[in-house]
């Protein structure tokens, strides 16, 4: 769990440096990663030891969850590595040995590295709301009013899911992405602000009034999200459909509280790519 014992720090910036391992990193490399992660204000590589020095900084940053959890998902990415998803998933798999007495595990949610806490039984991740979920919606999101809105969502969506109204809850969390992502691209893209959106055949077109499938189009034809994060996030559009009573009597889902988790599962993702090209 959060914050992380110093113990568990010290092991995975063992595994992160590498030391005369095929993976190892120089200084400059450990710099680079930090700066990948996202972290604000990245610290310059003194020239000592990397490991204490990356115990260091990971120790100064150990109450940021948010910020640990960037490292720790950039260190098993695939953007991050020449050969892609082997070596990324060779990371991962160490790293969540060292993981493990914390109860967390990094999972790949379609392709994109996320965090999530390890089940009773130890046999799969367990997702729930994104960390500090009301300060990186403001960071990401510069209108008051529309911050406002969007929080206002998270705390029904939350009401439901604790409540067992499983169905409501992912209604919600389809609401909160699609609000979102309406209101990075109005204030981040003059195409936007001109309606100009993508559509599901890579296809401009004009429209006032977007829904969520054509805002998932549009930031990934951006490049603001990687494609696996789009595919996924999709999947979650369509369970928010069930919004519509005609739905959920011609397919009948069972929605429990793991499907939750599972719409959960892609927010985190998505932020993680949002906040890595606005930071």
């Amino acid at each position: 769990m959060f914050p992380l014992d110093r113990r568990t720090v010290e092991r995975l910036a063992k595994v992160i440096v590498d030391i005369d391992g095929p993976y190892e990193r120089k200084g400059w490399q450990l710099e680079e990663l930090l700066n990948n992660a996202g972290w604000t204000d990245p610290p310059e590589y003194d020239g000592s030891a990397r490991v204490p020095w990356l115990i260091d900084q990971m120790m100064e940053r150990r109450d940021d969850r948010v910020t640990i959890e960037r490292l720790l998902c950039r260190a098993c990415d695939p953007l991050e590595y020449d050969e892609g998803m082997p070596t990324a998933d060779e990371f991962r798999q160490i790293i969540n040995q060292k993981l493990q007495p914390e109860r967390l595990v990094v999972s790949y949610v379609g392709g994109r590295p996320v965090i999530g806490e390890l089940s009773a039984d130890g046999s799969s991740p367990l997702f729930s709301e994104p960390p500090e979920l009301e300060k990186r919606i403001r960071h990401l999101i510069a209108d008051e009013m529309t911050v406002d809105v969007l929080l206002k969502r998270v705390g029904e969506t939350r009401i439901c899911e604790q409540g067992g109204a499983h169905t409501m809850a992912i209604i919600g969390i389809g609401s909160i992405v699609e609000g979102m992502l309406l209101a990075i691209l109005l204030e981040r893209d003059d195409e936007a602000r001109r309606h100009k959106f993508v559509d599901r055949e890579e296809r401009i077109v004009t429209e006032r009034r977007p829904g969520l499938e054509m805002l998932i189009d549009t930031v990934h034809a951006r490049g603001w999200i990687q494609l696996d994060a789009k595919k996924f996030i999709h999947e979650v559009r369509d369970f928010r459909n069930f919004i519509h009573p005609r739905k959920e009597l011609a397919e009948r889902p069972d929605f429990d509280a793991d499907s939750v988790r599972l719409c959960w599962s892609p927010v985190h993702a998505i932020l993680n790519d949002l906040e890595e090209r606005f930071r």
